[in-house]
């Protein structure tokens, strides 16, 4: 395992961590009246932050799980989080703001990638460090 990755996971985690409180901020104080004016919206938003920001904090967990148990589980749960939250949270939010269904259509791919990231860190923590590679 590269020193680098959890170094890597640490940073891709607050970045995504930042975005996630600034854009839950946005939709709290920035949207009222959006929200206001379209109410039906706004729990699919609230959704995607809840995700979003859980999702983020469960990256900075695989920072430390990859030092742990370091081998392709760790590594697949980490990327299959951050690619999660692009997909889930990313469509919700174009979802809520534009309602084109296209996107709301991208959400299960990205709810697959989540759960395909704990699915992987569960297998990581069950083999252990004895599965490098």
């Amino acid at each position: 395992m590269s020193p680098l990755l959890p170094r890597v996971y640490v940073g891709v985690a607050a970045l995504l961590a930042l975005i996630g409180v600034g854009l839950g901020a946005f939709g709290a104080h920035g949207l009222a009246s959006y929200f206001a004016a379209n109410p039906d919206r706004e729990p699919t938003f609230a959704t995607a932050v809840q995700y979003h920001l859980i999702h983020a904090l469960a990256i900075f967990g695989t920072a430390w799980a990859v030092q742990q148990w370091p081998n392709r589980w760790t590594r697949a749960a980490g990327s299959l989080f951050a690619v999660g939250i692009v997909l889930f949270s990313g469509s919700l939010y174009l979802l809520s703001l534009l309602q084109i269904g296209l996107f709301g259509a991208v959400a299960p791919l990205g709810g697959a990638a989540l759960l395909g990231g704990w699915l992987c860190l569960g297998i990581a923590a069950w083999r252990g460090p004895r599965a490098a590679g």
